[in-house]
């Protein structure tokens, strides 16, 4: 009987250890799989763990207190009902409140990983259950409890086993990839990197380019070895013409392992910036790795954006210069920026001039067009064609996206936020004579800069915006302290505990203007 019992036990442990995969992988996906980064991540998070130290108590109580000792049938029984409920509390506890942000993907990856998982935990059981004195000595109930508090590191653990097969596994996907591209000798492919800018470069190129070609850009934000990998096995076909392949980094040398995989022909380089300095360790190392991409071209040329002052200071021999600066081999000049579009110049090395005309907000998006003109007139693009394609360029979603939602206006610029893109926002914003508001949890992964990055950000909303809403009372910190040393009045500054609290705040707000609401960053659900 007593076995049975404890078998019911055991099935409710594993029930606690599921729910505390889910929710413990999903964050490690979000960390890129990264042990470091999730780590750390914990160690910020420590208040996710809640439920861990109350095992942790049980635990510690069920090796030391003389009450999990004794060897009386009803005892033992009572002891098994209270840690089948214990662990029924701790499942139910695990399981998400609220809808993800970014729900967890089940890759074939995450499904190996939860068979490993699988495997330790059912073996913590087996060797509570074998205990020869299960059951009455406290040893039992300690073992799965134990297994329990550990269960992040067990998630280590079966993600340190499962490292052969996913390097093995990775390895024969790229090769694949590579195999592809070999076969496609005529196929050109443009690398686009930085440390913001390189999305928004990617669709204005493309868009341009299928004026005359057959254009395969990578989707999303396929911007990882293993995203480029997917995007070349699944989307490339054999009547395409260009490859405009997005490369993300954050870690020192990503990049070069991505020219290693495609070998671009041409390389355009959007920026450099403090981005994931948090990973990167070191601006040097940003740079360093950012300008692999001019190092690492295969016949073709690199395109540099010299208004970026990093860019500017690590000219590549032949490379192709452009931005607004003077000097510039394609400069790009603004004529007119409303909150109906942009109307800009760019004018070519051979001193011709031509006029353009974006529906896209802000003037900051003249750079990067001027990039895309750059890189469609080494292939043979008309300015004709150029117009076409430039006025075909729609917002990229979640980059400074305009939506109208009855009473509101919204800039949706959630998709991620730098200085200089959070700069370029609120610059967009003070194009709107309607009331003005802010809705943003600021800028993370910029290292020890973080909290003076925010602050400046903070000051330079207060010279635009009408009303801030500051998303999240830890991370509202240092924007309210730049906000309040810039003048501005606290009474118009809302701290929100979410977006969806945030947003009830914009709509009870009463004014005679229309109101047009600026969204600076949405964070996923690991932060």
């Amino acid at each position: 009987m007593e076995l049975y019992i404890s078998i019911a036990c055991v099935i409710t442990y594993i029930f606690a250890m599921a729910t505390a995969f889910l929710k413990n992988v999903h964050m490690f996906q979000l960390n890129s799989y990264g042990a470091g980064t999730h780590l750390k991540w914990m160690t910020k998070n420590i208040s996710a763990s809640v439920y861990r130290f109350f095992a942790l108590f049980f635990m510690a109580l069920t090796l030391f207190s003389d009450f999990w000792k004794k060897d009386e049938g009803t005892h033992v029984l009572a002891l098994h009902g209270v840690l089948a409920v214990v662990f029924s509390v701790l499942a139910v506890a695990e399981l998400p409140r609220k809808k993800a942000k970014t729900p967890l993907v089940f890759t074939a990856r995450v499904k190996r990983m939860a068979v490993t998982y699988a495997i330790l935990t059912v073996a913590f059981a087996a060797v509570a259950l074998a205990l020869p004195a299960a059951g009455v000595n406290g040893i039992f109930y300690a073992v799965l409890f134990g297994a329990y508090v550990l269960c992040p590191y067990i998630l280590f653990l079966a993600n340190l086993i499962n490292a052969p097969v996913e390097a093995a596994v990775r390895n024969h996907y790229l090769n694949d990839a590579k195999k592809i591209l070999a076969d496609c000798p005529d196929l050109k492919i443009i690398g686009i990197t930085g440390s913001y800018g390189k999305t928004s470069m990617k669709h204005f190129l493309t868009a341009i380019l299928k004026q005359r070609y057959n254009v395969l850009m990578t989707p999303q934000n396929y911007n990882t070895p293993m995203g480029v990998t997917i995007t070349v096995r699944e989307y490339l076909r054999g009547y395409h013409e260009i490859f405009v392949c997005e490369m993300g980094a954050k870690k020192k040398g990503e990049i070069k392992e991505l020219c290693d995989i495609v070998h671009p022909r041409d390389g355009i380089v959007t920026s450099v910036g403090p981005q994931h300095l948090e990973s990167f360790k070191s601006m040097d190392n940003i740079v360093s790795t950012k300008m692999a991409l001019a190092d690492n071209i295969n016949g073709g040329k690199a395109f540099l954006n010299i208004d970026n002052e990093y860019i500017a200071e690590e000219k590549r021999e032949g490379a192709v210069t452009y931005g607004t600066v003077e000097g510039a081999d394609y400069r790009g000049r603004v004529i007119s920026v409303s909150k109906k579009g942009t109307e800009f110049a760019v004018t070519y090395p051979d001193g011709r001039e031509y006029v353009f005309r974006t529906c896209l907000l802000g003037a900051h998006n003249v750079q990067n067009l001027c990039g895309a003109v750059a890189i469609a007139d080494s292939y043979g693009i008309t300015p004709e064609e150029m117009e076409e394609g430039i006025n075909s360029i729609k917002p990229v979603p979640h980059r400074l996206e305009l939506i109208e939602k009855g009473e509101l206006t919204v800039i949706d610029d959630a998709y991620n936020s730098n200085p200089a893109g959070a700069k370029a926002a609120l610059e967009a914003l003070s194009c709107f004579e309607e009331y003005k508001i802010l809705v943003t949890p600021g800028m993370v992964e910029l290292g020890a800069k973080e909290e003076e990055l925010n602050a400046a950000f903070g000051a330079q909303a207060a010279a635009v915006c009408d009303f801030v809403v500051l998303v999240g009372e830890r991370r509202a910190a240092p924007i309210k302290r730049g906000l309040l040393e810039a003048g501005y009045p606290e009474e118009k500054i809302y701290v929100a505990s979410s977006i969806g609290d945030g947003m009830n705040k914009v709509y009870s707000l009463k004014t005679d203007k229309k109101k047009v609401v600026l969204l600076e960053n949405d964070l996923p659900d690991n932060y």
